[in-house]
């Protein structure tokens, strides 16, 4: 099925078209004026919704810092295949603008419309490797510059995220095993209520998606990742594993009240992973109240400041071994204690890195490498887990 015969539209904030690209002509182009007057009407009621539709034609939008990208269709479209595109768009965009919003946008018309003609033809979506791209249209400042005269080989290669004949005086190939963690824990949450995955179990994955280069036949048969691999860097394969663990660094905060203007907020963070692991560049965001001032800190290690225009205290530490205990102190004067007691409290936030440790248990049993003309490459895998959505609301 292909993305429709849908009209592609970049436009500001401000209801102003920056870039329209028609496909194939079956949607009125006059038709996105629509879009906005149906967007405000929708945020004036609370019910933004994904797709909108004025009559027979379907409007299907993102939006990403000051742009909307909007997709216009009077057809039963793939949705999904749809916004794939659109998101797509902006991971390109961003490849050769580094920022994608209206200014880059402006400075880059010529770029934009080149890329746009390149990632679909005729209604099917064709090039979306950034990678590829940059090797025929590249960019000098805002000019347009045509790097080469015929397309490369990677285009109509079978293999065409690789070119071919590409050579290192050192081959390496690292394999990073990268999870992130997303914990919330309410201030009614107990810490009885995580649990670590018990070790021998299977590794039960979600939401798993590939690189175009792998070899989908040989995982579903053996779990087996088997693949020709792009120069460079580039994501392999993602996942999602929903369970319940124990949050690696546990945050406890007890706030004291003296006098009617001085308060002390004493916060303990435990490290609650295996003891050889380490937590690297481990930062504890503790929010105070707005009017908050003259601070004074004791931390047992690492330091910590105020960060006034957030209305929080930093606290870095930068290795944080596990199964230790570490406490900060932090003093400030209010103009009024009382003012705050019904003062909502907003979570603390985590950030952490930790080297050599996957929460699930994941693991790359071996990596082989195939190279028929005695090509020699060393073979790294490297683990780490870092925070991702990390709060606690444990204030007392």
């Amino acid at each position: 099925m292909t993305v429709s015969s849908l009209p592609v539209y970049i436009q500001n904030i401000l209801n102003c078209v920056l870039i329209c690209r028609n496909y194939k002509g079956d949607v009125d182009m006059s038709e996105i004026d629509h879009f906005f007057t149906l967007l405000m009407q929708q945020e004036e009621e609370g019910l933004l919704c994904p797709v909108m539709s004025h009559g027979n034609v379907h409007f299907l939008w993102i939006k990403h810092s000051n742009l909307y990208l909007v997709a216009t269709t009077n057809k039963n479209s793939n949705a999904s295949l749809v916004y794939s595109f659109l998101y797509k768009l902006v991971e390109v965009f961003t490849e050769y603008f580094k920022e994608l919003e209206e200014e880059s946008i402006q400075d880059n018309f010529v770029v934009v419309y080149e890329l746009l003609d390149e990632l679909m033809d005729f209604g099917f979506p064709q090039t979306t490797d950034s990678k590829i791209l940059q090797e025929y249209i590249t960019q000098q400042g805002n000019k347009l510059e045509v790097a080469k005269t015929k397309v490369p080989t990677t285009v109509t290669n079978a293999v065409s995220w690789r070119s071919e004949g590409i050579r290192y005086k050192k081959n390496e190939v690292f394999i990073d095993v990268i999870e992130s963690i997303n914990v919330l824990v309410s201030d009614r949450s107990s810490e009885q209520l995580f649990s670590w995955r018990d070790k021998g179990k299977t590794v039960t994955m979600e939401d798993v998606k590939f690189h175009q280069c792998v070899r989908l036949s040989r995982f579903e048969s053996d779990r087996t990742i088997s693949f020709i691999p792009p120069d460079g860097e580039s994501e392999l394969m993602s996942y999602r594993i929903n369970t319940h663990v124990k949050p690696l660094i546990w945050i406890e905060s007890v706030i004291e009240k003296f006098s009617h203007s001085r308060v002390e907020i004493m916060v303990k963070a435990k490290g609650q992973f295996k003891k050889q692991s380490v937590a690297n560049n481990v930062e504890i965001r503790v929010p105070v109240p707005s009017d908050a001032d003259s601070p004074k800190f004791k931390t047992s290690t690492g330091h910590a400041k105020y960060v006034p225009e957030k209305n929080l205290v930093v606290w870095s530490i930068k290795s944080f071994p596990g199964g230790k205990e570490l406490l900060m102190r932090a003093h400030f004067c209010l103009p009024s204690v009382e003012n705050h007691e019904t003062e909502g409290r907003p979570p603390i936030t985590v950030k952490f890195e930790i080297p050599y440790f996957t929460v699930s248990g994941i693991q790359v049993r071996y990596m082989k490498i195939i190279e028929k003309s005695g090509y020699q490459a060393l073979p790294w895998v490297r683990y780490i887990t870092q925070s991702g959505d990390y709060q606690l609301r444990t204030n007392t």
